[in-house]
């Protein structure tokens, strides 16, 4: 018999042995039953069926791409982080963007949030950033995000999304008024991912190398210019090309039009944060500008695909607890929640060891720990190398140094509301985001909102909705009022 030598194109089984026939299964005779013991039929469909994994319960639906992140200003006054320590620096990132509560299958031209998670991939380790393309959001607290996520998702039993569940529990959370004002306005559909901004949302913490405190929101503002679809051209574009911002993202960047992003921070000083009129970690409320001006930190690019949408977008973890030193959590509730839900997600649909995969491991760094074992383990981290610490064997140590500077804490351990700020209402920030519309805005922001909640069956979620809207601005909830009555009249 010749012996048969393996070429770089020869196709094998996952155990690395050659296939002979990938066209035809094996069986008993030409017009006979199939044999067990036809590996490569068994093995091709035990693998297809495992090829997908839970999908995310939020932000399932995603793009990604590669990129870096270039400093252009010096802020090095207000952290350490090596990553921003010098103008010029580069580090490499990647960007999901993702729409949230729908599913894997769904439109990406839809009234939705975006998410717009960034992980840096620095010589400290992998920084994850994740927010989203609003400053706000509905709730304040982690403990109602469930039931968020659950009244704004397919109802249990009619399978659906269900009017009555979105508006009902948002009549209930008079918190989610500013960021309601925010989706149903004009920039509730991003024309595209290029052409929307991004935020991290929450507040952060900064260090400087002299242990000064900072508190910090991150914008990033698109230099795309900000485009937007109404309602009529979102529900036109989701039928034709479900994919459509997928599919601007993939071929802007294969073209060369790489999309930009300039970053820019508000920074307090964290000795402000006390008295400040707003409570500065309520995640439902933005620091004026006037107040805290955007400083610029660098510039954003995007600038490779990912060669498998699977393994780098769908299998990308993001997790806010992924500091570097300079950098750190604030006492934004929704972000403490986070620190844990995130991660956590990822450990069950990933499994334990998803920090080992390509897209989520470090690259600038190597990562040296004692974590070993679990599920797909690839972490032995060489021969004999011991599991815990501290020991005799030279295995990494820990440094001394706090990623960020530590914050004062008092009281009762208990349950309890955000202490309350002079400006601390849940509508005030709603009725300045709508004098701020032009005349136009004010009515397309009327009719998204009273398109929805005319299709409410109980009156009294009605009323509790309008309710809102009128505390925020007078006029904001008279021309509601009038447009969900039309509607209901016809």
């Amino acid at each position: 018999m010749s012996q048969r030598v393996l070429t770089a194109r020869t196709l094998t089984t996952a155990s690395g042995a050659p296939v002979a026939d990938n066209q035809n299964s094996a069986s008993a005779g030409a017009g006979g039953p199939l044999l067990l013991q036809d590996q490569h039929l068994l093995e091709k469909l035990a693998r297809f069926n495992r090829e997908r994994i839970p999908e995310r319960v939020v932000h399932a639906r995603g793009s990604g791409a590669y990129g870096y992140f270039e400093v252009t200003d010096d802020v090095t006054g207000f952290t350490y982080a090596d990553f921003l320590s010098s103008v010029g620096k580069r580090t490499e990132v990647f960007l999901r963007f993702s729409t949230v509560a729908d599913s894997l299958g769904g439109a990406d031209a839809v009234r939705d949030p975006r998410g717009f998670a960034l992980k840096f991939y620095t010589e400290e380790g992998n920084y994850d950033l994740v927010g989203n393309n609003t400053p706000v959001f509905f709730i304040k607290d982690p403990i109602k995000f469930p039931d968020f996520i659950h009244s704004q998702k397919r109802d249990p039993f009619t399978g659906r999304q269900e009017p009555d569940n979105v508006w009902d529990f948002w009549a209930h959370s008079p918190e989610a008024t500013h960021q309601i004002t925010w989706l149903m306005g004009d920039r509730g559909i991003p024309a595209s991912y290029r052409h929307m901004n991004g935020y991290g949302s929450h507040t952060y913490q900064w260090t400087n190398a002299e242990g000064e405190a900072f508190f910090v929101k991150y914008h990033f503002k698109t230099n795309q210019g900000v485009r937007s679809l109404s309602a009529e051209q979102g529900a036109e574009l989701a039928g034709k090309d479900p994919g459509s911002h997928q599919t601007d993202l993939l071929q802007a960047i294969e073209r060369g039009v790489n999309p930009s992003w300039t970053l820019y921070v508000q920074v307090m000083p964290a000795a402000e944060a006390a008295d400040y009129r707003f409570n500065p970690f309520d995640l439902t409320k933005v620091w004026p500008h006037k107040d805290y001006p955007l400083q610029r930190v660098g510039r954003l690019v995007l600038d490779r695909n990912p060669d498998n949408v699977f393994a780098e977008v769908e299998q990308a973890a993001f997790s806010p607890n992924n500091f570097v030193p300079g950098i750190g959590p604030s006492p934004d509730k929704m972000l403490q929640g986070r620190l844990f839900a995130y991660a956590d997600a990822h450990r069950y649909r990933l499994g334990v060891n998803h920090t080992l995969l390509a897209v989520n491991a470090p690259k600038a760094t190597t990562a040296q720990n004692y974590g070993r074992d679990g599920l797909m383990a690839s972490n032995s981290q060489g021969r004999a190398a011991k599991n815990y610490e501290p020991n005799s064997y030279d295995g990494p140590v820990e440094t001394g140094r706090a990623l960020s500077a530590p914050l004062a804490v008092s009281g009762w351990t208990g349950t309890h509301e955000a202490p309350q700020h002079t400006k601390d209402d849940d509508f005030f920030q709603a009725g300045e985001l709508y004098r701020l519309m032009s005349e136009d805005e004010k009515s397309r922001l009327v009719a998204n909102i009273a398109g929805g909640l005319s299709q409410v069956s109980r009156d009294d979620v009605i009323e509790k909705n309008l309710a809102h809207f009128h505390a925020a601005d007078p006029e904001y909830g008279k021309r509601v009022e009038e447009a969900v009555r039309a509607l209901r009249e016809d």
